[in-house]
């Protein structure tokens, strides 16, 4: 993959501001990190921003959500109470890994946000090279970033991946979550993948949890790092209360 996108790549020309959701450490009720969610600034939602994302603009639009999301968080201190900042990136918008990251390290010596508290996650929605995901990788633990592969179970890569390279957390993906406290299957599935991660040093994080049933299975398997509506939902540049456990549920996602 050549450097041209930061020399010849068009700009990235919606406005943009970021959601931020806690990912819950249950033992303590307390925030281990915030994945920042991209939004229009006019309230546009994900799905309309990514839209406008293309071979021409993703490396700008990358490179925005990045500073965006350190800038945001620095000047709501997210740092302060030692959570972690959790990025969601595109493999394919990184050409060189040292060379794309310049800005990132830019924006957070300017901000003063620590380098050490930074996720930066993806998810394997599409086919792509398998080493030059692994360059990227290998290139962030390098420099002092944590890694995390998003929404696991239900991209392209999977065991391949973990087998070449071990990221610091693995996000179990939701579809794997929902009604687990009906699904036997489900329960066979997630059980098994727990233990395969701890066997391999790595912190299973799961999202998705809607529902006080969800979040006891989970608990019960030892689960302690949980994301979902039933603990907070994204709040739009603030940083959500967490729920604490009670005896309602939330509405669900449509």
């Amino acid at each position: 993959m050549s450097c041209i996108a930061c020399k010849d790549g068009v700009g990235f020309d919606l406005p943009i501001t970021m959601a931020f959701q806690p990912i819950v450490d249950i033992r303590t009720g307390t925030a281990f990190a915030y994945e920042a969610l991209v939004r229009g600034k006019d309230g546009q939602g994900a799905g309309h921003v990514l839209a406008q994302v293309s071979a021409d603009n993703r490396y700008a639009f990358d490179q925005l959500c990045r500073t965006t999301a350190i800038e945001l968080a620095a000047g709501l201190n997210m740092a302060s109470d030692a959570a972690h900042l959790s990025i969601n990136f595109l493999p394919n918008a990184v050409y060189e890994p040292k060379a794309c990251i310049r800005v990132t390290l830019a924006a957070a010596m300017r901000t003063g946000f620590p380098v050490n508290r930074i996720i930066f996650e993806f998810t394997e929605a599409e086919a792509m090279d398998s080493h030059h995901i692994l360059n990227i990788l290998r290139s962030y633990r390098a420099m002092g970033f944590k890694t995390a592969i998003d929404d696991f179970g239900a991209g392209y890569s999977g065991l391949g991946l973990l087998s070449q390279f071990q990221p610091d957390i693995v996000k179990l993906d939701m579809a794997l979550i929902r009604d687990i406290d009906t699904d036997k299957v489900k329960r066979t599935i997630v059980r098994n993948t727990l233990c395969m991660l701890r066997d391999l040093d790595i912190e299973p994080v799961c999202e998705g949890i809607e529902t006080l049933a969800e979040h006891d299975v989970l608990r019960d398997f030892g689960v302690s790092l949980m994301q979902g509506y039933l603990l907070a939902r994204p709040e739009v540049e603030a940083l959500p209360a967490i729920r604490g456990r009670s005896s309602e549920s939330v509405p669900r996602r449509a």
